[in-house]
């Protein structure tokens, strides 16, 4: 009797842990004055019971690579952290979190250094219409929004019964397959999906003073889409001013040197602070220009 009540306990365990993994083919057009530019990102939706996360897969490998080389440095105990600027695995940033069962809803993403969590203040409103269509094997029905500043159309199966959706969206009697904006810059298509165990998240680095890494681990700050609104701005007209802030605080005063490092577009490496603070002035500024077609538009006005 004991052992029938033990592994019925392990049961629940493992059944409480259990993820539902959605995989979403995100496809999106960065720059609106190249239309041809299509680029591709694995998009994972993970559901539990609790609520659900979507995030980059390739994103998520680099940061958990990232902070291993991290904690490798900070246990070798050579007073030194060698941080090269480079470009990491993964296009897309940014997390959403949704909590059940208010869906409660927050965005994870960056301005510079900092990281922000951004409270949602807008519910997707729905007007569900009488069309079908299968996408993939599932029998879906069709409804749109206006959401962030985009007119969306959402494809959802009951088949699935889960009223959740990649990034944002939620709310419909089923999860939402297909969903692409009107001007078609945005299209996520689910391709897969199965079941797994809860996976470790990245968390904290004791990290030496206020020494912070770049879009791994630490503490979000939370906002108001208002004040990130207002973030987003003044990193647009000063890019580099998180950066020579933290210069200043970690100069070497508490036995920890902080090198910044990185590569010109002739592959030149320049590791002189001012050179790397002009040059990814000069990079951030390009990099919006191309990138002037964003998911949400409605956030960085």
């Amino acid at each position: 009797m004991k052992n029938n009540i033990l592994l019925f306990l392990l049961l629940s365990v493992c059944t409480n842990a259990q993820i539902n993994r959605f995989f979403y083919e995100y496809k999106f057009i960065p720059d609106s004055n190249d239309k041809a530019d299509v680029k591709k990102e694995m998009m994972l939706l993970d559901i539990d019971k609790n609520g659900s996360n979507y995030y980059s897969r390739d994103k998520f490998v680099a940061d958990s690579t990232s902070m291993a080389e991290v904690q490798k440095q900070i246990k070798g105990g050579s007073g030194n952290i060698n941080i090269s600027r480079r470009d990491s695995p993964g296009q897309v940033n940014y997390k959403v979190t949704k909590s059940y069962p208010d869906f409660k809803t927050y965005l994870f993403t960056r301005v510079s250094m900092d990281q922000y969590k951004v409270k949602e203040d807008q519910k997707p409103e729905w007007k569900i219409l009488p069309e079908k269509q299968k996408v993939g094997e599932y029998n879906a029905q069709k409804a749109t929004t206006t959401y962030g500043g985009r007119e969306w159309i959402a494809w959802f199966s009951t088949d699935i019964p889960f009223q959740d959706g990649p990034y944002k969206f939620y709310g419909l009697p089923g999860l939402i397959v297909k969903l692409e904006d009107t001007t078609g810059s945005h299209i996520m298509t689910l391709v897969g999906n199965k079941k797994i165990q809860t996976e470790v998240s990245i968390g904290e680095v004791d990290m030496p003073g206020n020494v912070r890494l770049m879009g791994i681990g630490g503490k979000e700050i939370e906002v108001t889409k208002d004040q990130y609104k207002k973030l987003w701005k003044d990193y647009v007209n000063d890019p580099s001013k998180n950066m020579r802030e933290m210069m200043m605080r970690n100069g070497g005063g508490d036995n920890t040197r902080v090198a910044f490092k990185m590569r010109t577009q002739d592959g030149k490496e320049i590791s002189d602070s001012n050179q790397v603070f002009r040059e990814m002035e000069k990079r951030t500024k390009e990099t919006l220009a191309k990138n002037n077609n964003p998911i949400e538009p409605d956030l960085t006005k």
